[in-house]
């Protein structure tokens, strides 16, 4: 059974206070993107296999070490609850930049989570899946939902919101640059901003170049000042909104549909098209 992991964009980001746990409170706007990494899963036939996911993957390289896999970790969360789970194939095919903003392994565990879900007949409910995926990351859960959403508390915290993209076109921008989200979060002071993002985003897009702020953006392109020429040349070629998605470094432009945009960036540079539907 194969399924098809979607990746996803922030629309403004606001750290609003540190928690006595360790993790920050936030607000965001989570809007999913159609442009999907791949994931299979087959049962295991060969009897002498001593491990419950034997595990492969093509495409963008994957770093670390297998076992931080967000795709086996949801694997091995699901036995613990469901030993009777057969012994797997799995192979994951990556297309999604990591480490990027763009959510592409959270998608990728959340979507597991699903698959074997749905392969396996274990009839876990959305509340239930949205359970098991906060245990693999923060970002996790909005992948079960998949739909634009409100996003507070550590990002778990999920309200679907009307909002629709479809007479724009986006374009993703990723240089390669590696921002390290501890350092992201120790670079903000955390407040409640004058105006929630939730309110921001029913107003015309056009005001949102005025309004619609994600906080780790400041911090990010004073350390990396080169980024700035990715969001100054996406409005400069005529984008109505750009901005960072998530703690960077990918960058994204949100275009009429019917525009053509030429960038002129180093070829070196991840760059994406997607019609938005």
């Amino acid at each position: 059974m194969v399924i098809f992991p979607n990746c996803k964009i922030n629309l403004g980001l606001n750290i609003i206070r540190k928690r006595e746990d360790g993790y920050h409170d936030l607000e965001t706007i989570f809007y999913p993107l159609p442009f999907y990494d791949a994931l299979e899963i087959i049962t295991n036939t060969e009897n002498h296999s001593t491990h419950s996911v034997q595990f492969s993957a093509t495409g963008i390289q994957i770093d670390g070490p297998e076992e931080n896999n967000l795709c086996i970790k949801a694997c091995y969360l699901l036995k613990k609850d469901f030993p009777q789970l057969s012994t797997i194939k799995m192979h994951l095919h990556k297309a999604i930049p990591m480490g990027a903003g763009l959510g592409g392994g959270s998608a990728d565990g959340a979507f597991t989570l699903l698959l074997l879900n749905k392969k396996y007949q274990l009839n876990l409910l959305t509340n239930q899946l949205i359970s098991y995926a906060l245990q693999l990351g923060s970002d996790c859960p909005f992948f079960i939902i998949n739909k634009p959403c409100y996003g507070q508390g550590r990002g778990e915290v999920l309200e679907e919101i009307k909002l629709s993209l479809s007479s724009y076109k986006l374009i993703i921008v990723n240089p390669g640059t590696h921002i390290n989200t501890g350092w992201a979060f120790s670079q903000i002071a955390p407040a409640k901003p004058l105006q929630s993002i939730k309110e921001i985003i029913q107003q015309p897009i056009e005001t949102w170049k005025h309004t619609l702020i994600n906080d780790f953006e400041k911090p990010v392109l004073l350390q990396y000042p080169q980024l700035q020429i990715i969001k100054d040349q996406l409005y400069s070629k005529g984008a109505v909104y750009a901005g960072m998605s998530g703690s960077g470094s990918t960058f994204f432009g949100i275009f009429p549909k019917d525009q053509i945009v030429e960038l002129d960036l180093p070829s070196t540079h991840f760059i994406k098209e997607i019609n938005l539907s």
